[in-house]
């Protein structure tokens, strides 16, 4: 009688120790107490990689050491506050499913051979801390899928505010996204990022004059856009990129402005030319990268408050009734961290959060890491 096939539990190995002299790989079948070597391989580290892997492994005053530092005061920050809203109004931490925690982006490279996105905010602190369920790192995962990993809540917007008329959420925070809604037809959602939204207002605004934020635009309204500045601006490639695309301080920023400062203009100008950059990229993304003349535009976001900007985005988008999430369902302050309740309930239900046609994923995909509560 043959002999019956043996079992097997085959696991696989890494290991690249502190010497960095190599990447030892194995391959073992662990179904008995002693494991059974199947293969084994020891890979060598590219000389640029193992260079940069040594200058990261040094202790001192460095960028991971600020990195680790802010990982986990910023969780800190995130779970007292919470548990301080939560007793505020009588609320137990044990009637609390999960909190869907975005974290701080540090860094959002969607290109590039190697693309990455890195959030902030540990979630293992914020559970601990809390007692609750915490489901964080969203980004990532759609970037593995080849997508941008952003932005992701066209997902929210379409099940919430698709109507019955062609509709546009524009979200302005520090960058400006868009989500496209066709009317009744949530499953045809599309959007991207537009470009800067707050991020240049405010750095401006901090720089010139100590403060925090234009509020309501008022200093810019002192002023006129200068036309060549605001051409400038705009002739940047990332506003005729087609979607899906998305972008970060790491494009958008002071430097990046003040590249584009080559003579000397009134600091009011350039908040006002500021200003008209946003509505104009804003305009452009819907009618001519979106190919869209909707309807309704409803807008969300802390750049809803800056009555300018407010205008000057009505201005550039004269066939479209102007509004905010607020006269439909949801204030504009509070979307977007909605939407991230949102997504920690899809990840527990396992259930796709991404919108493939709007970060370029090769197809949905549960977003999403589960940090459980005591």
């Amino acid at each position: 009688m043959p002999e019956a096939p043996l079992a097997e539990a085959l696991y696989a190995g890494c290991m690249s120790g502190t010497s960095l002299d190599g990447i030892d790989l194995v391959v073992a079948n662990l179904i008995d107490a002693v494991p059974r070597l199947i293969a084994a391989r020891t890979l060598a580290i590219p000389g640029p990689l193992r260079s940069d892997l040594l200058t990261l492994s040094q202790a001192g005053a460095d960028h991971l050491d600020l990195f680790g530092h802010c990982d986990v005061a910023l969780a800190e920050t995130i779970a007292d506050g919470l548990n301080d809203l939560l007793s505020e109004h009588g609320i137990e931490a044990e009637r609390i499913l999960a909190l869907g925690s975005h974290g701080q982006t540090v860094r959002h490279r969607p290109q590039g051979p190697h693309p990455f996105t890195l959030q902030i905010g540990d979630p293992n602190v914020i559970a601990e801390r809390t007692g609750i369920t915490v489901v964080a790192d969203f980004r990532r995962r759609d970037m593995a899928a080849g997508g941008q990993g952003a932005p992701l809540v066209p997902a929210f917007h379409a099940a919430l505010f698709t109507g019955a008329a062609d509709r546009v959420i524009v979200n302005i925070g520090g960058m400006a996204n868009i989500t496209t809604l066709p009317a009744g037809q949530p499953e045809a959602a599309g959007g991207f990022d537009t470009g800067p939204g707050n991020v240049l207002l405010d750095a401006w605004t901090e720089r010139e004059l100590g403060q925090p934020l234009d509020a309501g635009g008022q200093w810019a309204r002192q002023a006129r856009p200068d036309p060549a500045l605001l051409d400038a601006f705009l002739a940047d490639p990332y506003f005729n990129h087609p979607a899906p695309k998305s972008t970060g301080r790491e494009h958008f920023n002071l430097d990046w402005l003040q590249t584009r400062l080559d003579r000397s203009i009134a600091a009011a100008v350039v908040q006002a030319t500021l200003t008209e950059l946003t509505a104009r990229s804003i305009a452009h993304g819907i009618l001519n990268t979106a190919g869209m003349k909707p309807k309704q535009v409803m807008v969300c976001g802390g750049g809803r408050h800056n009555a300018l900007l407010m205008e000057r985005l009505e201005a550039a988008l004269p066939h479209a009734e102007l509004g905010t999430t607020d006269e439909v369902g949801l204030d504009g302050d509070w979307v977007e961290a909605v939407a991230f309740a949102w997504l920690a309930k899809l990840r527990l239900e396992m259930l796709p959060g991404n919108l493939p046609a709007v970060t370029g994923a090769a197809g949905s995909r549960i977003l999403g890491a589960v940090y459980p509560g005591r």
